[in-house]
């Protein structure tokens, strides 16, 4: 790396010092409960794995150049400056071993919030050269492709043509004046098709009108994942491009996490205004059907199920009574996991770990706090409402040996729904 490159990262970082992560660092009293809240720690013990060390050069500029006794140790030589290999060495803890779940900020006595810092570092990491290639990769593909998994719009409008065959209705695209435009992400598309068979089912009995934009028809948002508030920026532009084209009322976000919190939480942030359409996940959505009486279900599933917490959604997203209302719709023997909600354990997949080809020997065995969970329970199902977690779910199971049925609960609902015929009686 040049030094002018590693000038710009270390730019980046000091940019990133802004009151609350002071505040935060101020505040840090180094009790190690946010190691114990960390899945990549407790199933490793690898200690750059406890969450708040990953953040040690940030901390370092941080106290080098806006603390007092830190500027004296830096004049004495006792605190080095920061240099590139330092920066590379910490991008193994801090893009492979760090999800963005928040779950550390949940138990730190004192209310750091260690995913905001983490992704203020990450902005850093990026200007410098030191994301990971796999990563930079796939926000390369969703800057220039529309996509990180390269997924054009002939391939979704193929995947359309045959739901509507399969099942008589149309897949509506850029439908102007549509109460909601659906957004899918990357992995539904190519691994999930049924997701989208399940949503035109649900708005048909709905009677909700809806549609596919064809320039803005993926949710997942890399920049997010990779650190960079630039391509952040570009990605939720174009979604509020295209809402406010085809003068929409909702913004429907997928079962995907991130994309979830791209657009709903930092969207107008990230855009510099207030957007002129609401934002709500899938979930939500649903469960405003059902509190309309309009999402209409027939028969139980009398197995024994669990739901597993997406992190983005449900602990950074608030979205905690709304799967639970829907799952008792369809499921009469709903168990909960030890750790659920707020609480629950992530699947070891978000925040681009899941992209990174570098981290697959430690996402599987951060998935052993799942394991465990999943073993406790000793249930028949695991539903979920993320496609990331959802493949997550399955490589792990598959690794662990375990032979367990993985759901989306889009879909679950779906296979209830009342039939056609029955839909306008009481």
């Amino acid at each position: 790396m040049s030094k002018a490159t590693l000038e710009r990262g270390i730019n980046a970082l000091r940019e990133q010092i802004d009151a609350p992560v002071a505040s935060f660092f101020s505040s840090c009293v180094n009790c190690g409960m946010c190691a114990d809240a960390c899945l990549f720690f407790t199933e490793t013990q690898e200690p750059s794995y406890t969450p708040i060390n990953k953040l040690e050069p940030l901390r370092r500029l941080w106290s080098q150049e806006f603390t007092l006794f830190g500027r004296i140790k830096k004049m004495l030589g006792l605190s080095k400056p920061l240099t590139d290999a330092e920066l590379e060495a910490w991008r193994e803890p801090l893009y492979n071993a760090c999800s963005l779940c928040g779950r550390c900020t949940m138990v730190c006595p004192v209310g750091i919030d260690i995913t905001y810092m983490i992704r203020k570092m990450r902005e850093g990491m990026v200007a410098s050269g030191n994301a990971p290639a796999d990563l930079a990769a796939a926000a390369g593909r969703a800057v220039n492709i529309g996509s990180p998994m390269g997924v054009k719009l002939p391939a979704l409008q193929a995947q359309a043509r045959h739901v509507e065959q399969a099942i008589g209705m149309e897949i509506p695209f850029d439908q102007e004046g549509a109460e909601y435009m659906m957004m899918l992400s990357s992995m539904e598309i190519m691994n999930f098709p049924e997701y989208l068979e399940a949503v035109a089912r649900i708005f048909k009995q709905a009677g909700k009108s809806w549609t596919i934009c064809s320039e803005a028809f993926e949710a997942t948002n890399t920049g997010i994942q990779i650190g960079s508030s630039d391509i952040a920026r570009e990605l939720v532009g174009r979604v509020v491009a295209g809402a406010e084209r085809l003068k929409v009322k909702t913004v429907i976000s997928p079962e995907c996490g991130h994309a979830y919190t791209a657009i709903r939480w930092e969207g107008a942030n990230l855009v510099g205004k207030p957007f002129s359409f609401e934002v709500k996940h899938i979930l939500e959505v649903l469960d405003e059907f059902r509190e309309e009486g309009l999402l209409k279900t027939e028969g139980f599933d009398e197995t024994r199920m669990t739901f597993h917490d997406p992190c983005q959604l449900v602990r950074r997203g608030g979205v905690v009574q709304q799967p639970r209302n829907l799952m008792n719709m369809v499921a009469t023997n709903f168990v909960e996991m030890d750790d659920h909600g707020i609480m629950n354990w992530c699947c070891g997949a978000g925040g681009g770990v899941s992209a990174n080809e570098d981290a697959a020997e430690v996402k599987m065995k951060a998935f052993n706090v799942k394991k465990r969970q999943l073993d406790e329970l000793k249930v028949d199902t695991l539903v979920t409402a993320c496609a990331n977690c959802r493949i997550q779910l399955e490589e792990g199971l598959e690794e662990s040996e375990m032979d367990l049925p993985v759901v989306g609960l889009t879909e679950m609902l779906a296979e209830h729904l009342v039939e056609d015929g029955k839909a306008g009686e009481s």
